[in-house]
């Protein structure tokens, strides 16, 4: 893709997420694109395979279920209201026809009685089941051969100084095929601009859960530390990772056990912590190659605020 179409497109999905529970226009959000409103639908279709609206009104889902996940307390019609949905029945009708359950039924799958084949499914081709979002148990071969309470509540909090990065996206979300050669682009950058493969710190930025986000659609971006004095050009973007106060779970385990770990840490860690996610993306921060040994080593941050 044209540098300068990828940086419009990138700017108007920013300015999306930031907006999400608003009204927004088509002529709105195609100013901020700096294409000719007649030519940028078009352009966001051919560029996102999906239409402007259906991006929004997907985003917009999958943010309020996450938020009907992971604040069990907050009752139904406020998410909705959050959102952007003018009452608690617009929003159980939208969240059934998209997912095949509704909201009850995802916070609470033992209430489940009938699925539909909701719009996920039918449209992008992702399975749905809400008991996959409430991990029972992490198995003791997955962490360090602990149960899972015993590792959740040793969750160790770490205070971060901002450190410059070098990120590249992967152009087809968390698809294996993608992460991989995202990594090998900027691991070949990264030695080129002298920092050797064993001395590089790799992070990525996960912003979606791929049990909600059809998996090419989840935004996934690699990062390596940089010194602040390399210089950094297109197609790599120079970033921070923010200062602050992160949670951190150690993991090792396979690449399809690393959602159970991330949901346990959700579900049992933040409801007794005294923190709530702050609004920056779940980091992992990987100690070994996995294409290498066979299995996942890393670390997952989650940067905190006090509730």
């Amino acid at each position: 893709m044209d540098k300068k179409y990828k940086a419009r497109i990138e700017r108007v999905l920013a300015y999306i997420e930031e907006r999400l529970p608003e009204k927004l226009s088509l002529s709105e959000v195609a100013a901020v694109s700096h294409f000719s409103e007649y030519h940028f639908h078009r352009i966001f279709t051919a560029v996102l395979g999906e239409t402007v609206n259906d991006y929004i009104a997907r985003r917009r889902l999958e943010r309020a279920v996450n938020r009907l996940i992971f604040k069990p307390d907050t009752p139904i019609t406020q998410i909705a209201l959050d959102n952007g949905y003018s009452s608690s029945a617009n929003f159980s009708k939208a969240v059934s026809l998209h997912f095949g359950f509704s909201p009850s039924e995802i916070r609470n799958p033992a209430k489940i009685k009938n699925s539909k084949i909701g719009k996920l499914q039918s449209k992008y081709g992702k399975a749905f089941n809400p008991f996959d979002l409430y991990p029972d148990a992490i198995t003791a071969e997955v962490i360090n051969s602990k149960p899972q309470k015993d590792v959740i509540m040793n969750v160790e909090i770490k205070e971060l100084a901002g450190v410059p990065v070098s990120t590249l996206v992967s152009e087809g979300g968390y698809t294996p095929e993608s992460i991989y050669a995202t990594w090998d682009k900027l691991i070949g950058w990264a030695e080129n601009s002298g920092i050797a493969a064993s001395k590089q710190t790799r992070f990525a930025l996960a912003y979606d859960n791929p049990t909600i986000t059809p998996i090419d659609k989840c935004r996934y971006t690699a990062a390596i530390v940089i010194p602040d004095s390399v210089p950094v050009a297109e197609p790599f973007v120079k970033s921070e990772i923010p200062a602050g106060k992160y949670a951190v779970l150690y993991f090792k385990g396979t690449l399809e056990e690393t959602l159970q770990a991330q949901l346990g840490l959700y579900a049992e860690w933040f409801p007794d912590s005294g923190f709530e996610p702050d609004n920056y993306p779940m980091m992992e921060h990987y100690l070994n190659d996995a294409r290498v040994d066979g299995y996942v080593e890393m670390e997952i941050y989650v940067k905190l605020k006090p509730l």
